[in-house]
């Protein structure tokens, strides 16, 4: 049976051949059920690599005509990630909510030691204990526990109440989208709700958007864009965007890639 992370690939594929594929036709070409396919594309939308339509899935409007994007996106990730960063410092008491740039958060965090994580993300928690890390017992991560989404995020009563015990320094927040009036947003109800007891729970809120994700909006609203404490997106955003966003948030880092002049 092929892997996931194989049928990611192939069905990101398809979409860019076909501009839209359907459920039903992409199951039996993979040799996988249909309720497969549709948390497979589940788990796209959440990476805001795919937008649902009915019965399938195709290109997000802000990507469909720019593929070198999702390149670009992986750089402009890593050049976020490094710039949030700099707000830890030993000793902190942090959260990372499920997220493809907070999970490349966690891997620069992953030797810092004297600190302590809390998350609702699987994969993010694997990263602090892989074999040979050297971390030692000063480091401390903390796993909600929940019910898990396709995209491996730890959702739900569980995890709500888990974070709720908690007073965090800082939050450092993936969304799916953010908009001037819908505000910071995911496809997730239930990542929703447990993302907003982690903003109840944290002292500071930082919000890790690339570029793409200006202008996308998830079905579920997680806070308005005032709601964050420091915003650190890329420089492919627009001006007019950043302007915009300046007038929300507290402040607005824009992180250069670093094979730009």
């Amino acid at each position: 049976m092929m892997l996931a992370a194989a049928r990611h690939a192939a069905i990101l594929a398809l979409v860019r051949d076909k501009g839209t594929i359907r459920v039903a036709a992409v199951a039996p070409m993979l040799d996988v059920s249909e309720i497969t396919i549709r948390r497979d594309i589940d788990s796209l939308v959440y990476e805001g690599l795919l937008e649902r339509v009915y019965g399938g899935a195709k290109m997000p409007a802000a990507l469909s005509a720019d593929e070198p994007g999702f390149e670009r996106q992986e750089a402009e990730k890593e050049a976020i990630a490094r710039e949030a960063l700099s707000l830890v410092r030993p000793g902190a008491a942090i959260a990372l909510s499920a997220g493809t740039t907070t999970l490349r958060l966690a891997k620069l965090l992953s030797t810092m030691p004297g600190i302590t994580v809390v998350t609702n993300s699987v994969q993010i928690a694997s990263v602090f204990y892989p074999s040979g890390t050297g971390i030692g017992s000063t480091t401390h991560v903390i796993l909600t526990g929940g019910e898990r989404t396709p995209s491996d995020a730890l959702v739900g009563p569980t995890a709500i109440s888990a974070i709720r015990q908690f007073h965090l320094d800082t939050l450092f927040l993936g969304v799916h989208g953010m908009d001037e009036h819908a505000g910071f947003t995911t496809p997730n109800i239930h990542e929703a709700e447990t993302n907003r007891a982690f903003l109840e729970a944290a002292g500071r809120v930082v919000v890790l958007a690339d570029h793409t994700k200006w202008g996308t909006v998830g079905m579920s609203a997680i806070a308005p864009l005032n709601a964050a404490s420091v915003l650190i997106t890329d420089d492919g955003l627009t001006q007019s965007a950043r302007d915009l966003l300046r007038d929300q948030v507290a402040e607005l880092r824009v992180a250069a890639l670093r094979d730009k002049d």
